[in-house]
């Protein structure tokens, strides 16, 4: 079901969109992401609405199948893309884990703003994105998730975060879509 409202006091989360992960080739041109990212972050700031701009600059412990990088992030890796326009009024959380919520102040942050909604952008769909939106519902927030602000490294997961998991946790729109709902 595509959104249906905006919450009265809606923050806009946005996901790891930071100068090292945008320079990672994903599914959907990261421009296009950032883009869509900003025009929304711009009409959550005229609104007095709260924009959180999370960062990622670390790693969970443990092990995993999956080989973990093995070199030394640019000096600039977890700085954040310059057309996010990062206000003074916005609220950065730098997490340690998939997911915003995890280890962070986020929800003590959005809990004292009122917010009872969060509207998610940023990468990657499956794995970032998806883990926060899964705790934002576990934490009894209203999740929106604004699906052509968001992209993945791959397709398939990219598509199953959108087409399997999202629905179950939120509403989804575009980003046309959310702003026409602004008032």
């Amino acid at each position: 079901m595509p959104i249906t409202k905006l919450d009265e006091i809606a923050a806009l989360v946005v996901i790891d969109l930071q100068k090292g992960i945008a320079a990672i080739p994903a599914v959907h041109p990261m421009s296009d992401i950032i883009d869509r990212t900003a025009r929304i972050a711009r009409a959550f700031r005229e609104r007095g609405l709260p924009v959180v701009l999370v960062n990622v600059a670390g790693m969970a412990p443990g092990r995993s199948e999956t080989p973990r990088p093995n070199f030394a992030f640019p000096l600039d890796w977890t700085e954040l893309v310059p057309q996010l326009d990062h206000q003074p009024s916005d609220c950065i959380i730098t997490k340690h884990r998939w997911g915003a919520f995890i280890g962070t102040d986020l929800d003590r942050e959005l809990r004292q703003r009122g917010v009872t909604q969060i509207v998610l952008t940023g990468v990657a769909t499956s794995i970032g994105v998806e883990s926060t939106a899964r705790s934002a519902y576990d934490h009894g927030y209203s999740v929106a998730l604004v699906v052509d602000a968001m992209t993945d490294r791959d397709a398939d997961s990219h598509r199953h975060s959108v087409e399997k998991i999202f629905p179950r946790l939120g509403e989804t729109c575009t980003t046309d879509e959310l702003l026409a709902l602004l008032p």
